[in-house]
């Protein structure tokens, strides 16, 4: 005989009632495995585009695009606005946006570059770096979550102060590294089996952030904020320290990024990581993390970085013109929303 449906099954965990245990129906047992095919067959295109990418390079400059050096080169390239990227990921997947990654990366690199900085060695540089990126997290952090402020308009003030900080600790003036344990490892002497440090640090950074964002109660977290902000309250987490904890990850991956850019260009810069902000969020869309919140793919990311940074790499061979560049990262955003609100709206019927 048919039970008679409760009144908590009819509210349902949004109304603040308690979750009840419902048999799935098939209908609920085929999305799972509809989305997640959606998820790898947007893997598998990204991957597509990236290996068409590498045919169209190696046609059009065959000798100086697969040389072992170049191909080095955009690994490393992408390494730096990679792990950047991995922290926008996550922020983005909780329905939030920074801005100010770009400046905090300025900001970090500087601040570690220091004559006074640059006295306490390879440490010194690291430390201060990683803790500049957290504290500008900290700022953005506390003005999402407890001021309420818009993320927009938070990270865009800190995108200000932290290029006027920049700007007023170089005095506009380019900051020599003199440190020799820094400037090594960005020599070919360093490389293992091939393989720059700077690219096995973003790949220990990319490992670290799957497992968190796939394996873990606060990756969990981050998508259910995402997702619906109210339903996560109601189900007990604390959005508020979520949202705190996500901008303190985003700055510290912008502190580690500044320190891998002083690795690579042996300097600090208060033009440091210009436009990273939007290089971040663009390979973060087209790698499929939702930009509304509730769906986050690191993967993904990391093949949108590695699109870009080729697509880079293939123009300048060419002597093709930024402007140009620009124009063709804008049409793949573009494409990347628009492909994503369709999928989205196949998901709904």
């Amino acid at each position: 005989m048919t039970q008679p449906v409760s009144s908590a099954q009819q509210s349902g965990p949004d109304k603040g009632a308690a979750p009840v245990s419902v048999p799935a129906s098939p209908k609920n047992d085929r999305t799972p495995r509809a989305l997640g095919l959606r998820v790898d067959l947007r893997n598998l295109s990204l991957l597509g585009v990236l290996v068409a990418l590498i045919v169209v390079g190696g046609i059009t400059e065959p000798d100086a695009f697969l040389d072992t050096g170049n191909l080095q080169l955009i690994l490393t390239q992408a390494s730096v606005i990679g792990v950047v990227t991995v922290g926008m990921t996550f922020v983005i997947t909780s329905g939030g946006i920074d801005l100010s990654v770009g400046a905090m990366v300025a900001l970090a690199s500087v601040w570690a570059t220091t004559l006074a900085t640059q006295e306490y060695g390879f440490a010194g540089i690291l430390f201060t770096a990683m803790l500049v990126g957290l504290g500008a997290g900290l700022v953005n952090g506390m003005l999402i979550a407890y001021g309420r402020m818009v993320p927009f308009i938070a990270t865009l003030a800190m995108l200000a102060s932290a290029r006027g900080m920049a700007l007023q600790i170089t005095d506009g003036k380019t900051q020599i590294v003199t440190v020799k344990s820094v400037l090594d490892l960005g020599l070919p002497d360093s490389y293992v089996l091939g393989i720059p440090p700077l690219v096995m640090m973003f790949a220990a950074v990319t490992v670290v952030g799957w497992l968190v964002l796939n394996r873990t109660t606060f990756g969990r977290r981050t998508v259910a904020v995402g997702g619906n902000a109210e339903a996560a309250r109601l189900a007990g987490i604390d959005v508020r320290r979520q949202r705190l904890y996500l901008y303190l990850l985003s700055g510290l991956c912008c502190g580690i990024a500044a320190f891998m850019l002083i690795i690579l260009s042996g300097s600090g810069q208060n033009t440091n990581g210009n436009l990273y902000e939007l290089d971040a969020i663009a390979a973060a869309i087209i790698g499929g993390t939702l930009l509304t919140g509730g769906r986050g793919t690191i993967v993904g990311s990391v093949l949108g970085v590695l699109v870009f940074t080729t697509i880079t790499n293939i123009f300048a061979l060419n002597n093709l013109q930024s402007d140009v560049q620009q124009i063709a990262k804008g049409a793949i955003i573009v494409a990347a929303v628009l492909v994503q609100r369709r999928t989205s709206a196949h998901g709904e019927t």
